[in-house]
């Protein structure tokens, strides 16, 4: 029965429930320690009460990241085991705490967040529903290419991959006319979110194969330079050179 219980619960809520549960028995647990040596507890509400001004300047901060771990248990917007993004920064969580979260950076760094900053802040989760995402690769080749041919090639490799999400065609979009290059783009998603940079790195090797198959250059940046005269003086001292 255990087992069929968990199955309908992601790893991310059961963590969540086991923490709050735990939140619960400590509270619980001092309230019994206070009652069983005697304590009067409406003597120790008074006192809380009265303490709870200087309380509430001093540990405001404390507070702050406490509650918000209460909204991050209970909206769950991250969960453990998720991958998220903060500033720039993707990283996986690891542990969701009462005054902060420790996650993991893909160099196998630990960083600590008060929660209050993923609350309050803009926090990307990228396998928040799901596992995807989407990959935009941008070629330029050079003016003169057979644009279909380009399209066409594009549009293969983007089938053949067995990372990408198949149900998802990819996408292939004559972008620009630009200085030295006819710009493409090719739109696909990676199955899993943190195969992405790999899933990139694998497409662009392929593409450099192909290309060079099909005789399909990658252009570079290039300037023609375009004489329409020649000052009398400079023309005159050449001709006497070739003399």
């Amino acid at each position: 029965m255990n087992s069929a219980f968990d199955n309908k619960l992601d790893k991310g809520t059961r963590l969540s429930i086991a923490q709050l549960f735990r939140y619960f028995l400590l509270f619980f647990g001092f309230l019994i320690a206070i009652a069983v040596v005697g304590f009067d507890l409406t003597n120790f509400a008074i006192v809380l009460s009265a303490l709870s001004v200087g309380i509430g300047f001093g540990l405001q901060g404390l507070v702050n990241n406490f509650v918000s771990g209460l909204i991050l248990l209970f909206e769950r917007p991250i969960r453990e085991g998720d991958t998220i993004e903060v500033e720039g920064i993707w990283s996986e969580v690891k542990k969701i705490g009462l005054r902060s979260t420790t996650v993991q950076t893909f160099d196998q760094s630990d960083i600590i967040i008060p929660n209050a900053d993923l609350v309050y802040n803009k926090v990307v989760n990228w396998t928040l529903t799901n596992q995807r995402k989407r990959i935009k690769i941008e070629v330029g080749v050079a003016y003169g290419s057979d644009v279909n041919l380009v399209i066409d090639t594009l549009t293969e490799i983007g089938s053949s991959n067995s990372d990408l999400v198949k149900n998802h065609k990819p996408v292939v979009l004559f972008v620009n006319f630009a200085d030295s290059t006819l710009n493409f783009e090719l739109r696909v998603w990676a199955k899993n979110a943190l195969d992405a940079m790999q899933v990139e790195s694998d497409l662009r090797k392929e593409i450099d194969r192909r290309f060079r198959e099909e005789k399909i250059e990658i252009a570079f940046p290039q300037r023609d330079l375009h004489i329409r005269s020649v000052d009398a003086s400079i023309s005159g001292l050449t001709a006497s050179e070739k003399k």
